[in-house]
């Protein structure tokens, strides 16, 4: 039984901490931090309402190093939980070294003023938190974390070597509005238009944003456009399976999105760079980011399911196969669980079981860790028990794009 503390309120923070509370033999005392103390309060409210435990609360500005380590001294937890900005990600990581505890995320670190995520900037707490005797888990939500989870388990279990590897990931929900984003509007806007990236033979392939597309049929949710993509764990998969000649990240949009995301595109609404406005300076996206809808207010409205997993080529004695791991989550099942939709649903579970590995010893290590340097075995288990069963299915053969 441990003591762990969560920083970000948002809807993947909520569920997290559902689930952490729901698993008292594991985490025997949370605390949900935030800029905003009363949405930790709102969230400690539905997970008294649902599980009957009490959470405790605060507030706090992770940008700041100093209070951020304050309250870690202050609350004592063997574990922290990062699930704030990706902006963020040093500052808490800083704190977890001056207080002499874990760290773990879902996102790797981005700059504000530059719409470029990658690992090189957390990759070099590795002496540090190996020296301080601490570890680093970065990652583990589902795209990035069950995603590369998935992959380690195909190379343990089900190929002998992997030689072309695609992430999909499908979000078949429907909020019935004209145009939201199921996450932190100003994080998805910048990730979904910056140059699609894949890695091909060893090079890193680069290409427009959203113009490679494909249509796949994704079981419980039917045909859908996906577009190539770059996603964070390319990179670390790229790293950790150098055998691996091609990885690919593909997602899926309706034309509706992709219409208003071209439009607010062309209109300059995008932008990260400051601008003017009525004598006072503004970045326009996050201007944009205070008119859309709050994302954790779309559970009640969203339907459908998401679909998201892996499919990989490679040897198996001797034999080619191609293999397809993967989760499907329901909307509403999620809401009535924890009063989320499935996208915060399908990251704060897998954050929840990346706390446990790390809090049980069954991961342990010094320094900074990506989800693919792990045993896959005892994190799949639990996704199976714990809201996010997996399947795999045999292909007849590789894909034909």
């Amino acid at each position: 039984m441990s003591r762990v503390l969560v920083i970000g309120a948002g809807g993947v923070g909520s569920v997290a901490v559902h689930k952490m509370a729901m698993n008292a033999d594991i985490f025997s005392h949370i605390t949900l931090a935030s800029r905003t103390k009363s949405k930790c309060d709102a969230i400690a409210v539905s997970v008294k309402e649902r599980t009957g435990v009490t959470i405790d609360t605060a507030a706090i500005d992770a940008d700041d190093v100093a209070a951020t380590t304050a309250l870690i001294n202050a609350v004592k937890p063997e574990l922290v939980v990062n699930l704030a900005l990706p902006y963020q990600d040093l500052n808490i990581m800083d704190a977890c070294l001056a207080a002499g505890v874990h760290y773990m995320d879902t996102a790797n670190y981005e700059p504000r003023d530059e719409a470029k995520f990658e690992y090189k900037w957390q990759w070099a707490y590795q002496d540090r938190f190996k020296e301080a005797g601490l570890m680093a888990l970065l990652g583990s939500g589902f795209d990035p974390g069950v995603t590369s989870v998935f992959t380690t388990y195909t190379k343990k279990h089900l190929l002998d070597s992997i030689e072309t590897l695609d992430i999909l990931d499908c979000n078949g929900g429907d909020t019935g509005l004209p145009f939201a984003t199921n996450f932190n509007p100003e994080i998805n806007l910048r990730e979904v238009t910056a140059p699609s990236r894949h890695l091909e033979n060893g090079e890193w392939i680069e290409g427009p944003a959203l113009t490679n597309k494909q249509v796949f049929d994704f079981e419980a949710v039917g045909p859908k456009n996906m577009y190539l993509m770059y996603h964070e764990e390319l990179e670390s998969l790229a790293k950790f399976y150098p055998e691996i000649k091609r990885i690919r990240f593909w997602m899926t949009f309706g034309d509706s999105y992709l219409k208003h995301l071209d439009v607010l595109g062309n209109i300059g609404i995008l932008s990260i760079e400051p601008m003017t406005f009525q004598g006072r300076e503004i970045i326009p996206i996050e201007f944009l980011k205070a008119l859309l809808p709050e994302p954790s207010s779309l559970g009640p409205l969203t339907r459908g399911k998401t679909n998201i997993g892996t499919i990989a080529t490679g040897m198996k004695d001797g034999v080619q196969k191609t293999v397809y791991v993967k989760n499907i989550c329901d909307h509403e099942e999620a809401y009535a669980e924890t009063g989320n939709q499935a996208v915060s649903y399908t990251t704060g579970v897998p954050a929840m079981i990346g706390a446990a590995m790390i809090l049980t010893s069954q991961w342990k290590g010094a320094g900074v860790f990506n989800m693919e340097q792990m045993d896959p075995d005892p994190f799949m288990d639990m996704l199976n028990k714990h809201g996010l069963p997996w399947k795999v299915q045999e292909l007849d053969a590789p894909l034909a794009f």
